[in-house]
């Protein structure tokens, strides 16, 4: 305990300024770079669409589909979420069936408004579940 109230009597070891309605200015021209970056607006598109890609995956797909599209995430077995890796699905179904479903929703898959560099990234992600 004499330690915990021995830190409180030193100054902060980071300088802490006061709130002012200023800072509110840089937090929206961050979020405008993030928006110009999730449009693919960036001098680094590629790489900035592909972690896009990896964040699309993990936060709106892998909860079902799982992380490698096993449909072993949380939610899928509830939403029978098929195994994006079988060689008869990957055969059967085309990249642009695939794109359309993202976009669209497909039985209790719900519908994605995302970019379609966004869309490609994650039918190329699909597509590398392959089963070898």
């Amino acid at each position: 305990m004499a330690a915990l109230s021995s830190a409180c009597d030193r100054p902060p070891s980071v300088e802490l300024k006061e709130w002012s309605p200023a800072d509110h200015e840089g937090e929206k021209k961050a979020g405008e770079n993030a928006k110009q970056g999730a449009r693919g607006e960036s001098s680094e598109t590629g790489r900035g669409a592909a972690s896009l890609v990896d964040i699309t995956w993990r936060n709106q797909c892998a909860s079902c589909h799982g992380p490698q599209g096993k449909g072993d995430g949380p939610q899928g077995p509830m939403f029978k979420a098929p195994d994006l890796g079988r060689a008869d699905w990957q055969a059967r179904v085309k990249d642009d069936e695939i794109a359309a479903t993202i976009q669209n929703g497909k039985g209790r898959m719900p519908k994605f408004d995302l970019p379609d560099e966004i869309v490609r990234g994650l039918v190329t992600r699909v597509r590398s579940f392959r089963e070898q």
